[in-house]
């Protein structure tokens, strides 16, 4: 007996979560709503002691952003291209970032404490980061189109040679991969402070910015479809940020 697929299988990959540490700014990404303890703490890089927690306090990691896509394919390559830009911010950054830039110590690195907490702090290169992915996403080729034909298969009687070959059956169907590769149409970003929005450059006038509806300690379910305000449109973002 086949296994019925639940509404979560449905909707893997459409929606990527963004959690935030309001004491550290550590960010952290997720395909669900609620946070897994595990699997975000194997995103958290050592970066010196008490850097990565015991356990993630739902009190201190609350939703900054949730992105919405209209298919599996690109939101899961955003969410694999979000981690790896993130892992890199981590590990493979500037000496510039963890030098003195003033006082009698100017010039010299930063010790291990002011460090962790110089790297720890990532929520402004992930909100730049995000706006890089779907740039990227929106210049892309796009993909090409693939024609399936149907064939009818006919059946050789036995025994009778020379019969014809199968014929193509004349109604010729063309799919389009919608992997949403070459295209942002149809991308959400809903934010608990659409300022946060501002530190990146740019934005794809195709995605549309919303606002985030908070459920306690989770994001809102993205697929309960709220009342959207006439104004709210796409590339709708505040001044601050268009004017960027």
């Amino acid at each position: 007996m086949a296994r019925a697929i639940g509404p979560r299988s449905i909707q893997h990959g459409h929606h990527i979560f963004v959690y935030n540490n309001i004491r550290t700014n550590q960010v952290v990404y997720s395909l669900t709503r609620a946070m897994n303890n595990n699997a975000s703490l194997r995103q958290l890089p050592y970066l010196g002691k008490k850097t990565v927690p015991a356990a993630l306090r739902k009190d201190l990691w609350l939703p900054l952003a949730s992105i919405s896509f209209p298919s599996s394919s690109q939101g899961l390559t955003a969410f694999r291209k979000l981690r790896e830009f993130r892992k890199l911010h981590e590990t493979a950054y500037s000496l510039e970032l963890i030098t003195q830039t003033e006082g009698k110590h100017k010039g010299t690195l930063l010790g291990k404490k002011k460090r962790g907490k110089k790297l720890m702090d990532q929520k402004a290169n992930s909100v730049a980061d995000i706006a890089a992915v779907l740039l990227k996403q929106e210049d892309a080729p796009k993909p090409a189109e693939k024609v399936v034909a149907k064939r009818n298969v006919a059946k050789r009687k036995k025994g009778t040679r020379g019969s014809p070959p199968a014929k193509k059956d004349d109604g010729a169907q063309t799919v389009t991969e919608a992997q949403g590769v070459g295209s942002t149409e149809g991308v959400r970003i809903r934010w608990a402070n659409i300022l946060d929005a501002q530190f990146a450059e740019t934005w794809p006038v195709s995605v549309v910015h919303d606002d985030l509806r908070k459920d306690r300690y989770a994001a809102a379910d993205p697929t309960i479809v709220a009342e959207v305000p006439a104004d709210v449109s796409k590339g709708d973002v505040p001044e601050t940020v268009a004017g960027s």
